[in-house]
């Protein structure tokens, strides 16, 4: 399929296959004799866990330095909680991921108690 059938498969645009490409996220894909690039649905399905992981708040640096793994999630989603290959506790850059979203959940309630003890 086409880099628009591709995207709209995965729920995403033809400029975030390209940035995704860019970024080592995705392989290069094959392309037709007129340069064009043909997806199959290995690479839709990398996708959708792709966009599963941004959308947890990993960033596109996160994924880069593991691109080389991302095959290892079977299907088109990521492994629930207690399922084989989602382990116990999440490691490496999840817990980084966690620990950085904890710091900004604590700053955001400071700032918040702060701001509320101000307008009353």
């Amino acid at each position: 399929m086409r880099i628009g059938d591709a995207a709209a498969a995965a729920g995403t645009t033809p400029r975030a296959l390209r940035f995704y490409e860019a970024n080592g996220l995705l392989p290069p894909p094959q392309r037709t004799v007129t340069g064009q690039r043909i997806y199959g649905p290995g690479d839709v399905a990398r996708l959708r866990v792709i966009r599963q992981l941004l959308g947890l708040g990993l960033t596109v640096a996160d994924l880069r330095d593991r691109a080389d793994r991302l095959h290892l999630l079977e299907g088109d989603r990521l492994p629930g909680y207690g399922e084989p290959g989602a382990g116990a506790k999440p490691t490496g850059v999840a817990s980084r991921r966690i620990a950085t979203l904890n710091a900004e959940v604590a700053r955001l309630t400071r700032l918040r108690d702060r701001l509320s003890t101000r307008t009353r």
